[in-house]
């Protein structure tokens, strides 16, 4: 009985403690609800927009992205008709910076949730745009940068590697990170474009040395290197592009990171240094027979020749596709890489943006998927006309055939009509 009421007093004091760490304030000293904490996680407000009339509606999500899409291919289709050289084989380094800025709420879950899952969408992405090109990971935190992946030409390998080192710790270094990519970078052949893209969740920087020695480094080295930062402006990362030729860019939000980052995987113009036309020795290796058992140069694992594919010239196993030869140096490629990568050159011209009027003849069918362009109310939806063909494809097989498909089927149906 004598320890009964210090038992609940005890209770009770545990409850207030409780109470007291649930309990958030706003700015100006005033404690938020349950129910305003409910929204305040939510961010609820983030999916209305305002129209004309000034009442609040729920945002488009379909015509947003497509929004976003028909401005990256605006950009795309405005260089392909000044007739730049793009670099098609890239050499491109991934630093993603984990240190304790990282680990910031203000994108949900976190700044790291987030740049690992736009980060896993981009290296896919690059690959189906570049699928001759190499990407390697590095992280930074606590002011050390480490190499996480070699560079190479396996989209699986990579996100593997990336989802199981995601920890943030320590200060950030762009120095260490720079020295540490230039010294790859500077082992690939002439013929490729090397690049370096920065994840940046910090807003400052803690380097050993003079960053700006090491920036002209890079400069000389011809390595172009690009910033998306997740906080705010640094004037630091915004130097290093301006003398390297990259971008710099804050992301708003998750859906801006997001776009922002896909804008990376089209192929760049080509430094001036690179204009220069030259021939690349490649071999097309083929698949080994399935009795055959050797030891892949990659991994110096035993498999079986079905696993992987033989060099040409040296005939040691490689275990993908595209890579070069560890053994004599030699890029093997399959044809089917060299075939994506002619899209590039030739692209799909942009569709124009049409409304259809009632009454019309025509035009009331996507050409693509046959679904009909009418509202239910007998309102017409935006789409798109090719230029050329003069066929109506509705938003979706706008996107598919300008980022998958990479033809028109109008354009190929009439082909094919007059032979």
């Amino acid at each position: 009985g004598f320890n009964a009421p210090s038992t609940a007093s005890g209770r009770r004091k545990n409850q207030e403690d409780d109470e007291e760490e649930e309990e958030e304030e706003t700015g100006d000293g005033r404690v938020l609800e349950a129910w305003e904490r409910a929204y305040a996680d939510d961010r609820s407000w983030e999916a209305l927009q305002e129209d004309e009339s000034g009442l609040l509606r729920p945002i488009d999500t379909k015509n947003l992205v497509h929004s976003q899409y028909r401005r990256r291919l605006l950009l795309r289709s405005a260089a392909a008709a000044a007739r730049i050289q793009k670099g098609l084989i890239r050499y491109l380094y991934i630093v993603i910076d984990l240190s304790k800025a990282a680990s910031e709420m203000d994108y949900r879950p976190s700044r790291m949730a987030v740049v690992a899952k736009c980060a896993e969408a981009f290296i896919r992405e690059f690959f189906d745009q570049n699928p001759l090109s190499h990407v390697g990971l590095v992280t930074i935190k606590d002011g050390i940068s480490h190499r996480l992946t070699e560079i190479g030409g396996s989209p699986e390998s990579q996100i593997n590697a990336l989802m199981g080192k995601l920890e943030c710790s320590g200060d950030s270094s762009l120095q260490n990170a720079l020295e540490l990519v230039n010294g790859y970078l500077n082992q690939i052949p002439s013929y490729g474009h090397k690049e370096v893209l920065f994840l940046y969740s910090a807003l400052n920087t803690c380097d050993p040395g003079d960053i700006m020695e090491t920036i002209e480094k890079c400069k000389k080295s011809k390595v172009r290197c690009s910033v998306i930062g997740l906080a705010a402006e640094i004037f630091i990362c915004k130097h290093l592009c301006e003398e390297t030729g990259g971008s710099y860019t804050v992301a708003l939000d998750e859906s801006h990171f997001k776009e922002l980052l896909l804008e990376h995987a089209p192929p760049p113009p080509a430094i001036a240094e690179y204009a220069a036309a030259n021939l690349i020795k490649m071999g097309f290796p083929q698949r080994g027979a399935e009795d055959l058992i050797s030891i892949c140069s990659c991994h110096k694992k035993i498999k079986s020749g079905a696993e992987g594919y033989i060099c040409p010239r040296c005939k040691v196993n490689v275990c993908e596709l595209p890579t070069e030869c560890r053994t004599c140096g030699l890029t093997l490629v399959s044809s089917p890489h060299l075939a994506r990568s002619y899209h590039h050159l030739f692209p799909v011209a942009p569709f124009d943006e049409v409304t259809f009027k009632l009454g019309q003849k025509g035009g009331q069918n996507c050409f693509g998927c046959q679904q009909s362009l009418i509202n239910t109310g007998g309102q017409s939806n935006i789409h798109v006309r090719c230029p050329k063909c003069n066929h109506h494809f509705c938003f979706d097989c706008d996107i598919y055939i300008h980022e998958s498909l990479h033809n028109c089927p109008g354009c190929e149906s009439q082909r094919s009509s007059s032979r």
